[in-house]
């Protein structure tokens, strides 16, 4: 004789423990995708700094690599060498210049491959940034004006802790802190290298300095047609 079938189901107790342990595998899951999604955001951003910084650099050294001195100008209306429409300004912190590495954004822009490049420190003006200090690029592709004004300014990197220009005297084979071609001295004469010195903040919140070098291709003044 066949016994029946039994119709026993789960009891209330092993449902309650069945659920229980997939919330728990759901919760170890979440926590991990979170946790990974972080660490994804967090490599990522770190990656873009890093090539913000390096882009950076690699412009700078492009622009002051071709930076020059000229006397093809109208000495009546520049009488002051400090009023000279081109001219190289260097100092610990700041550099003022004229390039010929400047790039024209339309074809029909009357503009020439020179203009006037300033790099500098300033404390940021956004709301959300209050005491961040960014590297800052002002250019102006108009040389008639005074070469401290006119022009835009544009962020090239957020977040400078320190920046940081030497200049090499290929006459006392040194480094000096300052280069001015507004000097009577060092009127026709550029700095045959450039130092370029940024510091920033890393992934673990220490200062971590990056140099480099570029040459100055043009570090005599350029002279007067005969």
């Amino acid at each position: 004789m066949n016994r029946p079938r039994s119709t026993r189901g789960f009891t209330l107790m092993e449902v309650m423990v069945a659920i229980s342990i997939t919330a728990l595998m759901g919760a170890i899951l979440g926590v991990s995708f979170t946790s990974t999604m972080k660490a994804k955001e967090t490599v990522e951003g770190d990656a873009e700094k890093y090539r913000n910084l390096r882009v950076a650099m690699s412009r700078m050294c492009r622009e002051i690599g071709a930076a020059y001195v000229s006397d093809r100008y109208d000495a009546k209306r520049y009488r002051d060498a400090y009023d000279r429409p081109t001219n190289f300004v260097g100092s610990r912190d700041r550099l003022l210049f004229t390039s010929l590495a400047h790039q024209r954004l339309y074809s029909d822009a009357k503009e020439s491959d020179q203009m006037v490049v300033e790099y500098s420190v300033k404390t940021s003006t956004e709301k959300n940034a209050r005491g961040r200090d960014d590297l800052i690029r002002r250019e102006n592709p108009l040389l008639e004006e005074r070469m401290d004004r006119g022009g835009t300014e544009d962020v090239l990197f957020e977040g400078l802790k320190k920046l940081e220009f030497q200049f090499w005297d290929a006459e006392k084979k040194e480094w000096d802190d300052e280069w001015d071609t507004r000097r009577p001295e060092r009127k026709s004469l550029l700095p045959t290298r450039v130092r370029i010195t940024l510091v920033a903040i890393d992934e673990n919140g220490k200062e971590v300095k990056y140099t480099t070098q570029t040459r100055v291709m043009l570090n005599r003044e350029l002279e007067r047609y005969q």
